[in-house]
C-alpha cells in the first residue's frame, strides 16, 4: 500500500500530493460534522409531549419535558416555552427565538461550505495536472522525435489522467457528503420552525 501510495506520488507529482492533503482534510471534516449532527433530531416523542402538555395548561410539565432532550430543536423549543411563560412581548420573543435557532444553525452548519469548495475544487486541480502532464508528454514526445512510439506516448498520458482521477476521487465523496448533511440541516431548521409554530398557535392561555 505505502509502494503504492509513493507510486502515484512520483507519477503525479505535487497535485496527487495537494489533493491526497484535501482528501484527509475532507473525511475528517465529515466525521466531525457527522459527530456535531448525531442525535440533532432527536426526542421527538418528549418534544410532542410537551407541546401537548402545553396545550393542556401545564406549563412546567411541558418545560421540563422540553428540557429532556440534548437536540438543538429542544433547547429552541425550551426557550420559546420560556419567554411566552415569563409573558414575554410577542415580538421580541420571537427575535430572541430567531437568534437563537439561527445561532445553533450556524454552529451545525459551519464547515459544509468547506466541504463544497473541496468538492468543486478538487477536480478542476486533477484538471490542472492533467493539462500539465500532457504538456510534459508532448514535449517528451518532440525531444524524442522519430524514435518516440506508442508505448512512450501512452505511458505519458497514463501519468496524466492519473491527477484527473484523484481530483475525482476527492470530489465525490465531499459532494455527497456536503449534500446529505445540508439536507440534514435543513430538516433541523423546519423541526425548530414547526415547533415554535405549533407551540405559538396553542389554543390555550399560559398563566406565569
Amino acid at each position: 500500500m505505502v509502494e503504492l501510495v509513493s507510486s502515484w506520488v512520483e507519477r503525479g507529482g505535487p497535485i496527487v500530493v495537494i489533493l491526497g492533503l484535501l482528501s484527509v482534510y475532507s473525511l475528517a471534516l465529515v466525521f466531525l460534522k457527522i459527530m456535531h449532527f448525531w442525535g440533532s433530531l432527536a426526542g421527538v416523542r418528549n418534544r410532542d409531549a410537551a407541546l401537548e402538555a402545553w396545550r393542556q395548561g401545564e406549563v412546567e410539565e411541558a418545560k421540563n419535558l422540553a428540557r429532556t432532550g440534548r437536540s438543538p430543536v429542544n433547547e429552541v423549543l425550551t426557550a420559546a416555552m420560556e419567554g411566552l411563560a415569563a409573558r414575554w412581548d410577542r415580538t421580541l420573543l420571537r427575535e430572541e427565538v430567531e437568534r437563537q435557532a439561527n445561532a445553533r444553525l450556524e454552529t451545525l452548519g459551519r464547515h459544509l461550505r468547506t466541504l463544497e469548495v473541496i468538492a468543486v475544487v478538487s477536480p478542476l486541480m486533477g484538471l490542472l495536472g492533467t493539462v500539465l502532464g500532457m504538456i510534459d508528454s508532448f514535449q517528451q514526445l518532440e525531444l524524442a522525435g522519430g524514435s518516440a512510439n506508442a508505448a512512450v506516448l501512452a505511458a505519458g498520458i497514463w501519468k496524466a489522467l492519473l491527477t484527473t482521477a484523484m481530483g475525482l476521487i476527492v470530489a465525490i465523496p465531499a459532494a455527497i457528503a456536503a449534500n446529505l448533511l445540508g439536507a440534514r440541516l435543513d430538516r433541523v431548521s423546519h423541526s425548530m420552525e414547526d415547533c415554535v409554530t405549533r407551540l405559538n398557535t396553542a389554543n390555550h392561555g399560559v398563566s406565569g
